[in-house]
Formats: C-alpha cells, structure tokens, sequence
C-alpha cells in the first residue's frame, strides 16, 4: 500500500509538473508567437502526385460524388456529420450553427467548451474547424480545374486566419482539433499549395507553423492519451516531416514518431483491438496509425500490429462490411468523412489489403479510391477483381468480442471489460450482441446521439437499456461519472470459447452491485443462435429486464414471437413475466450517426421476482415456424 501511494504521488507530481511546463510555453507561444522562414515551402515527395492520381479517377463515381459534394460547400451547404449546415456568406468560424450560439474570442484556456450554454455544442464547431471539406474542394478542384473551387479554399483560409488569432477562442481549445485542422492544411498545401498567392502561402505557411508549435506545447500526455494523443503525435510529426526548413522540424519529427511508436504499443491491445473499446475509435486509430506507418516508408516493426488492427476491424465489419457501433462513435474520420458512417470500414480495409497483401480485405475495387488512392498512387487503382477468402468465426480475448460467422450470417458478442482511460467511450453494454444477414441489420447497438448537448440522452444511449443486455433494478454496469466517465466498472470473465464448422458458443460473466449475470450464446450453423441468461444477486425480489432493439420492423407472430425484418424470428421463451413492444416509447430509440436519433423498434421482456433467475432467447435466421422452450433452449446448451 505504501508503495502504491508513493507512486500516485510520484505520478501527481511529474503531471503537476508537466502541465505547469505546457503553461509556461503557453504563455510564451502567445507572447511571442513562432515564424517560418520567408522561403519554406512544403515538400510534396511524401505523397503521390495528384495529378496522375486524378487523371485514373475522372469519370469514376467517387470522382462524380466528389464533384457533387463540393459544389454544395461551395454554395457554403457545408456536410458535417448528417447535417448540411448553411453559414450563409461570411463564415462564423466560432459559432455552433446548430443552435445559433457563437463562442467568445479570448484566450482558449478560458473558453469554456464543454459549457453548451456559452458556446454552443463544440463538437459541430469543432467538425467544421477540421476543414476536411476545404481538401473536398481542393480534390474537386483537381478533378475539374474549375477555378472557383480553389478560389473559395483560399478565400476561406483568408477569412479563418483573420478570425482565429493565434491561440485565442475555441479552436484553439483542443490540441486533438488543432491536429486535424493541421492535417487538412498539409493536405490542401499538397493539392493546391503551388497556386495559392504568395502573401496568402506567407500566412498559411506561418499560421500552420504556429499549429505545430501549439501541438508541441499541449500534447495531451495526461489529459487524453488515447486516440487524441495518437492524432496530435500523427499531425506533429507530418508538419515536422513535410516542412523540414522549420526550425523546429526535426524535433517535431523525432517527438511525433516516439510518441506514435509509443503510444500504438499501450494503446493497441495483443489481439489488435484499441483499448477505447469502441469500434469507432478503432477506426480512428487505425486510420491514424496506417497514415504515420505510410508517411514514415512503412517501418517494418509497425506491420504486424497494423495488420492485427485490420484483422479485428474485418472481423467487427463481417461479411456484410458494416461496422457495428459498439461503445461510442462520434460521426468524424481521419480522412474523407463522408458517406455512411458504418460503412467506412470498406475503404480502410482496401487500403490495409493493399498494404499487407491481404486481397480478401478488398471487398470492391471501388473502395480503392477514397483513401488508397491519394495515400497510396495509381499502383493500387490498378488493382483487378478482389479475392474471397473462407471466413471463420474468432474470439478477441483482450476485447472480448467473438464473431461468430456462417456465411453471410454474422453475430458479434460483447463480452469485454470497460475500457481504459476511465472508460470514457465505453458503453454499459456488457454481454450484448449484435447480427446481421447480408445487407439486413437484425440486432443492432442504438448508437451514442450526443456527447454534451443533453445529459440524460447521453446517459440513456450507454445504458444498458439501449444494448442487447439486461438490466437489473434500473441499474446500469458501472456509474456514469460525467458524459466521459465511468465509475465501479463490472468485473467480466470469459469462461469459455469454442468454434467449429458445427457451432460456436461463447460463456461469460458480467458482476456488478452484487449481481452476477452470466449469458451463454451458442450458434448452432447455419441458422440458429441461443441465448441462455441466468442472473443471480441479494435476496429478495428484483426488477430483471431483457432488451432487444431490432435492425428493421418488428411484428409480433405470437404470444413471445416476433419477426425481424424480411424473415429472421425472435423467441423469447422466459419464465412469467411482461413483454413491451413498439417503438418511440423509452427504449424505442436509435442514433446511426453522431447528432441525430429516430424512433426505432424495441423489445423489452421484464420481470419481477427473486433469483436465481433464467430466461431465454432464439434468434432463427431461417424463418422457420419452429417454437422453443425455455427446457429446450436448456437442453442445447446441456448437448454442447
């Protein structure tokens, strides 16, 4: 014990310490901030030449898609998220369009960003801030040379410089978002950077000078070392790298490429799952992790991690390629953002096959363009029809997450702990699962809505009445601290795992509070999944109530029978007990993108009485009129 506070001492004392450095550079960047040289220009040989990469895409429907989505920002109809915001002509750079608040322009330590009465919701300043839709125009500019898309990234890049002040009001306030908006301009540099006028490039070049300084003092070495310290390392180390007259470059470079390697050991888990345990943020740090690796010459000691990463994206998006939001998912991406968001996997999972030489990983050479395509050259876009592989059912043991697979029948369970960092992306969706057929979504997670707009929605999409889980007594699985915070996180253990061409089947614990649930799932392939729970705790009656939200509509067949949409059936076959249907009606709920929800169906079994207590369900993907029993259900887990 002496040993363990001596080290929290120790520990407070080196972050005390450190954040106390970072506001002496602070104070210091603002009081004098950095310039480049006169004669600094990018070096644009670590990226493939737009030109020859444009000249594959024209005619493609990614390059006519491109096309179209600029003309919209180009009328200031800019896409964030699911949302096409109108700024009007003059672009308020510091106001949430959402609500109409504007923040105020002071010193970003004295914004007060997660306060939505002030500002606003940051995050839809924050997406806008990115200025990913700057490098749309710049693309579509390189596609068409048509001379107003880049009139309108330079006339936008004047208005931004003049509205944002060097460490002043809240997009200075994240050194994450300082990342991204750097990126975008390296970017842009890269695709227009030789037309841009030179007083302009003067500007540009010492306002992104001045990014990397910031990024350097404020790197979130305590206050966010996750996917945030992945983004700010990525964007240190490219301006470092692109822009190697910068007096400072080298040690950019040099801290950028530390932290990263760093960072991707702690962060990236033996089964290549990120420790957020969300598969958004995979997502991002695998985007992250990939852009580094291709920037860097792909150093050989970063390959097998990478390619662990992709191989537990391949298994979450399954047969189907979409991706399942399990914990949180806050609508951005790295590069590109645009589209479907549970469909962004396909792109990065072409670019990993390209560079693992993994073909089963290209689902469709269209996917090679959105990414592959600018990261990589027109080698990739030469690319012929994509190789199938057999796919098999895997357990993640870090993540806890089992894909079980048959065909084009996918099943994901979540058996994993909370994750880390104060599990502040994690949702309390222990023991829940997931499925689909083909293109049909048949179980779904609701999704996240919102991180800071509305407290109780927050709270209500992580619950555990949002999941394919149960809840006893109203409780969730852990605490919920704030909106990125869990307290007293349920120990979980998997007691079991086996797969075969036959069956898989999965046996975990989830306790908490005093209750233990333990849930065994057992596929028996092709078509039949069982979900066995037993929920033990204290005595005396409790409120024990099992949820299920449907990817399509729902209709009731039976007395605890429903159909799923085109042909998939759910039975429930429990003790006594009350089933709730419908949708919009508490738990009807669902958020397919950051910022918005819609009514959904949902399906509630509840009960109250003492445990011990099991109860049962059947997923049939085959559509037959089959009926089981609770005895029966028993007897399939007693057979395996």
């Amino acid at each position: 014990m002496a040993f363990f506070t001596g080290a929290l001492i120790v520990r407070s004392f080196r972050e005390l310490t450190f954040r106390g450095s970072q506001e002496i550079a602070n104070l210091a960047l603002w009081a004098v901030p950095p310039r480049p040289p006169v004669d600094a220009v990018q070096d644009r040989t670590h990226l493939p030449d737009p030109s020859q990469v444009v000249a594959r895409l024209k005619g493609t429907e990614y390059a006519d898609q491109t096309v179209r989505l600029a003309e919209e920002v180009l009328a200031h109809r800019v896409p964030l998220l699911d949302r096409v915001i109108e700024t009007g002509d003059a672009i308020d750079w510091r106001r949430d369009y959402t609500c109409g608040r504007s923040s105020p322009l002071r010193y970003f330590k004295l914004v007060p960003y997660l306060d939505i009465a002030q500002v606003g919701d940051h995050k839809w300043i924050w997406e806008l801030n990115r200025h990913q839709h700057l490098v749309l125009l710049a693309q579509a500019y390189c596609i068409t040379k048509r001379e107003q898309f880049s009139a309108e990234v330079f006339s936008q890049l004047e208005s931004w410089i003049s509205a944002n002040p060097f460490m002043r009001g809240i997009n200075w306030a994240s050194a994450l978002e300082v990342a991204f908006r750097a990126l975008s301009w390296i970017w842009i540099d890269h695709l227009l950077g030789a037309r841009m006028d030179p007083l302009l490039y003067r500007r540009f070049l010492a306002t992104l000078t001045r990014h990397g300084a910031y990024l350097e003092a404020n790197l979130s070495i305590y206050f966010a070392p996750n996917t945030h310290l992945l983004g700010e390392a990525l964007a240190l180390y490219a301006i470092g790298l692109f822009y190697p007259s910068l007096p400072q470059a080298g040690r950019w470079r040099r801290r950028g490429s530390d932290l990263m390697n760093a960072q991707l050991d702690v962060q990236v888990r033996e089964d290549g799952s990120h420790f957020e345990q969300s598969s958004y943020y995979h997502l991002y740090a695998l985007d992250m992790g990939l852009f580094f690796y291709v920037l860097a010459g792909r150093p050989e000691h970063l390959r097998p991690k990478l390619e662990r990463m992709a191989e537990y994206l391949d298994a979450l998006a399954g047969p189907a390629r979409t991706l399942p939001f399990l914990g949180d998912d806050d609508g951005g991406r790295l590069f590109h953002p645009y589209g479907r968001r549970d469909t962004f996997a396909r792109a990065n999972l072409a670019l990993c096959g390209v560079l693992f030489d993994r073909p089963e990983w290209i689902t469709c050479t269209a996917d090679l363009p959105e990414i592959a395509g600018w990261w990589l050259g027109t080698a990739c876009l030469d690319l012929r029809k994509p190789v199938s592989k057999p796919r098999a059912s895997r357990l993640f043991p870090q993540a806890g997450i089992a894909s079980m697979e048959s065909g084009d029948r996918h099943v994901l369970v979540d058996a994993g702990a909370f994750g880390a960092v104060g599990a502040g992306h994690s949702h309390s969706d222990t023991l829940s699962l997931v499925a689909s057929e083909e293109q049909e979504e048949i179980l779904v997670d609701a999704g996240t809505f919102t991180y800071v707009g509305d407290p109780d929605w927050r709270n209500w999409f992580r619950s555990s009445a949002a999941h394919n889980t149960l809840s006893v007594d109203g409780f969730d699985q852990a605490d919920p601290a704030h909106a990125f915070r869990w307290l007293n996180p349920p120990e979980v253990n998997i007691r079991n795992w086996t797969s075969s061409p036959e069956r898989d089947y999965l046996d975990a614990t989830c306790s908490y509070r005093g209750f233990t649930h333990r849930r065994r799932v057992l596929f028996r392939k092709p078509d039949l999944v069982f979900v066995l729970d037993h929920i033990e705790g204290p005595a005396g009656e409790h409120r024990v109530e099992v949820f299920w939200h449907p990817g399509g509509r729902l209709t009731r067949l039976g007395p605890s029978c429903f159909q799923i949409g085109s042909r998939a059936r759910l039975h429930l076959a429990s003790p006594q007990g009350e089933i709730e249907f419908g949708e919009n009606s508490g738990y009807g709920w669902r958020s397919r993108v950051f910022g918005e929800k819609q009514p959904a169906p949902y399906l509630c079994w509840r009960s109250r009485q003492s445990l011990p207590l099991t109860t049962a369900a059947v997923l049939d993907f085959s559509g037959r009129a089959d009926s089981f029993t609770l005895a029966s259900i028993c007897s399939e887990f007693e057979a395996s």
